[in-house]
């Protein structure tokens, strides 16, 4: 089954929303990411994805208090990404209670410490790739690789990592719906599990990537669409529950 992973992006610990990674796109949705955290508990999430988009940019830890208070105030396990640019850093989010660390510029720029990492700490590592036409972006998105995001998958595919958390960066945050070609062309590519993100705009989203399940879509994450109403999470989780997509009622909403 695809899991759906809600996400929580602090900024000046607070949660926004960026439009396709851009910081001068910034959308506010809560002062408080704890109470966030909690409700999309409540509400059925088995796993929260934040984004530490200050340390992203800077390569600073400048969310730690935030980061350490949603884990101290949820049972759900947590994963998270964002500046995480040495084995030291890595380490210390583990020893936080982090679930699992996303690793996306150091798996650019220093594929080994990713490998040591997956090797010492196994099943605690994601490989995070966000692309833009087809290439990966690094540092909070903002500078572009020459290096191919096909590429990169393959080079990570026969390692330790958990899984790839796979960002089309054109879509992300415009809820106009996933890229589901490039999703099926970085499946193809991957021996392990691939997490999709971005674009999801509402529940039609989420069911045109279930079929993806066969060829290594784990898990969706999904953003703006939950915090503007456009996805509601127990829907959106009961829906992936069936993989046949039929006889699913709810209220006068069918899927089939």
């Amino acid at each position: 089954m695809i899991e759906i992973i809600p996400a929580i992006d602090l900024l000046g610990g607070k949660c926004v929303r960026l439009l396709q990674g851009k910081y001068n796109k910034v959308t506010e949705f809560s002062i408080n990411p704890i109470k966030q955290a909690q409700a999309w508990e409540e509400l059925g999430a088995k796993r929260l994805h934040l984004v530490d988009l200050d340390g992203a940019k800077t390569g600073k830890p400048i969310n730690d208090s935030t980061i350490k208070a949603i884990k101290n105030q949820i049972s759900i396990p947590i994963q998270i990404g964002g500046g995480i640019r040495s084995i030291e850093r890595a380490e210390e989010l583990i020893l936080l209670g982090v679930d699992k660390v996303i690793l996306g510029t150091i798996a650019i720029e220093e594929p080994n410490i990713v490998e040591k990492l997956a090797n010492k700490h196994q099943g605690k590592i994601i490989v995070g790739i966000d692309s833009k036409n087809g290439q990966v972006a690094t540092r909070g998105w903002i500078n572009q690789s020459e290096t191919k995001a096909t590429e990169l998958v393959k080079r990570f595919s026969e390692t330790n990592i958990n899984s790839i958390i796979c960002t089309d960066i054109s879509t992300d945050g415009t809820l106009k719906g996933p890229n589901l070609d490039f999703l099926r062309e970085i499946s193809s590519e991957s021996n392990i599990p691939v997490i999709a993100s971005g674009g999801i705009g509402n529940i039609s989203d989420i069911i045109s990537i279930l079929p993806l399940e066969e060829i290594g879509i784990c898990g969706v994450i999904v953003g703006r669409a939950l915090y503007e109403g456009t996805v509601d999470l127990p829907e959106a989780i009961l829906v992936t529950k069936n993989s046949s997509l039929k006889d699913i009622n709810l209220g006068n909403k069918f899927y089939a």
